[in-house]
């Protein structure tokens, strides 16, 4: 399991060790979340061969079941392989973990390595409770069910002491982060990271009410997290 850089800006190597280049190097079946965006990523890493002589598969949300069967059978038949997320680790909020979880039942190992996750990094400098936090990935769009899922959130932080993190699609943020502040009490706290690793990296955590006062105005189409806390 290979993970890739969040940002496209910046050197390779603040992102990721020197280790996994060479474990990337060494191997020639890649299944990727996207294959422009994994083709882009084995250029970075200086193959040292065309990337036309490798072997490239697609894994995402519209792979049938059927379809990751079959990635593996390169994989039985005594071949490495490099899951390759688009963006991050894959495996975590990513369908690499279907792959992963079809490896385990044929007994074959899984290795993953280090790199950046942009949930746990916006988690380590959230100044929220990083002993217990639960992933929620997307939230429901329309305006009453996302309320609803909100408050439901705000509840669970307050109770269960639990950093509530959440994603949203980038020409969304706006929308998200508009909905938590209308939904939420005032001083609740809510971080907001964006472009996470990136020169433009953000990442600041306030009160509802401190937000309130102050909505960032250019959130639209950067890669975001929100977190809600106690």
């Amino acid at each position: 399991m290979v993970p890739c850089p969040i940002a496209d800006d910046g050197d390779l190597a603040r992102a990721l060790p020197e280790y996994n280049a060479d474990v990337v190097r060494s191997i020639n079946y890649f299944v990727v979340e996207n294959l422009r965006t994994g083709r882009r990523f084995l250029s970075r890493v200086s193959m040292g061969r065309p990337i036309d002589t490798l072997k490239l598969a697609e894994l995402n949300e519209h792979t049938a079941d059927a379809e990751v069967e079959s990635l593996i059978a390169p994989i039985l038949a005594g071949e490495d392989c490099a899951m390759i997320s688009e963006a991050g680790c894959p495996g975590v909020a990513d369908p690499g973990a279907a792959l992963a979880a079809l490896c385990h039942r044929h007994g074959v190992r899984v290795v993953p390595l280090v790199g950046p996750s942009s949930i746990l990094l916006a988690l380590m400098a959230s100044g929220m409770n990083g002993q217990s936090f639960a992933f929620n990935g997307y939230l429901p769009v329309k305006p009453p069910e996302r309320q609803r899922a909100l408050r439901a959130l705000e509840r669970r932080a307050r109770t269960e002491h639990q950093s509530q993190i959440c994603i949203e699609a980038p020409y969304r943020n706006r929308q998200l982060l508009e909905a938590i502040v209308a939904s939420c009490a005032p001083d609740t706290r809510v971080t907001v990271a964006i472009d996470i690793t990136a020169e433009s990296e953000r990442i600041e955590t306030r009160t509802v009410a401190e937000w309130r006062r102050s909505m960032p105005d250019d959130l639209h189409k950067r890669p975001a997290i929100f977190i809600i806390g106690e």
